[in-house]
């Protein structure tokens, strides 16, 4: 299945709220959500690559919470909407932000030569994980479990206070999983172009 059409699928079978509708509107006819790539140079760079790193790290998150660890010791049990909503939009920041470009590489003879690539311009330079926080809460009412999910799944690789993330990752357990699925997803399932 095409990834737009299983992004579709999980969505609208899964995320019904208020504001569910006008989301995906969004997403569908006033973003290039479907068309943008994950990153400028690493995984997902690529037309498309968000949102199939979006799905992957749906999966990533399904798999983490369906451990029986997971569950049983650490009682660990979300909704599918919550799941849903925090793996499938957590990069929505990305939204509108790489521009398609050139880079100069070095070929198989040596020579360089010029290759397609992705520059990253953000127009609304919010942060990552609070901007996706800002735009999803503009079309939906986010918990604040959620909220804290998005805006922490970047764990200790954001470039925050490690003190302030592990407080995050422990007080909000949800964060620790998407973060866990984001960089499953990104470094295994994805890894470099």
């Amino acid at each position: 299945m095409p990834a737009k059409d299983e992004f579709l699928e999980i969505f609208r079978t899964n995320i019904t709220r208020d504001g569910a509708d006008s989301l995906l509107n969004y997403l569908e006819n006033k973003s290039d959500f479907f068309t943008a790539p994950a990153s400028a140079r690493y995984h997902g760079a690529y037309p498309g690559g968000l949102c199939e790193h979006s799905i992957n790290v749906y999966h990533c998150l399904v798999d983490y919470l369906a451990r029986e660890r997971v569950q049983e010791l650490y009682g660990l049990e979300y909704s599918d909407e919550s799941i849903a909503i925090v793996s499938l939009l957590h990069d929505a920041c990305k939204i509108g932000c790489y521009k398609p470009g050139t880079r100069n590489v070095k070929g198989p003879d040596g020579k360089w030569q010029s290759v397609p690539s992705y520059t990253f311009d953000d127009p609304l330079p919010y942060g990552h994980g609070e901007k996706s926080v800002y735009i999803v809460n503009g079309f939906i009412r986010l918990s604040r479990e959620e909220a804290m999910a998005i805006r922490w799944h970047m764990g200790f690789s954001g470039g925050e206070d490690p003190r302030t993330v592990g407080q995050a990752l422990q007080k909000y357990p949800l964060a620790f999983a998407l973060a866990t699925a984001d960089m499953e997803a990104s470094y295994f399932l994805e890894g470099e172009e």
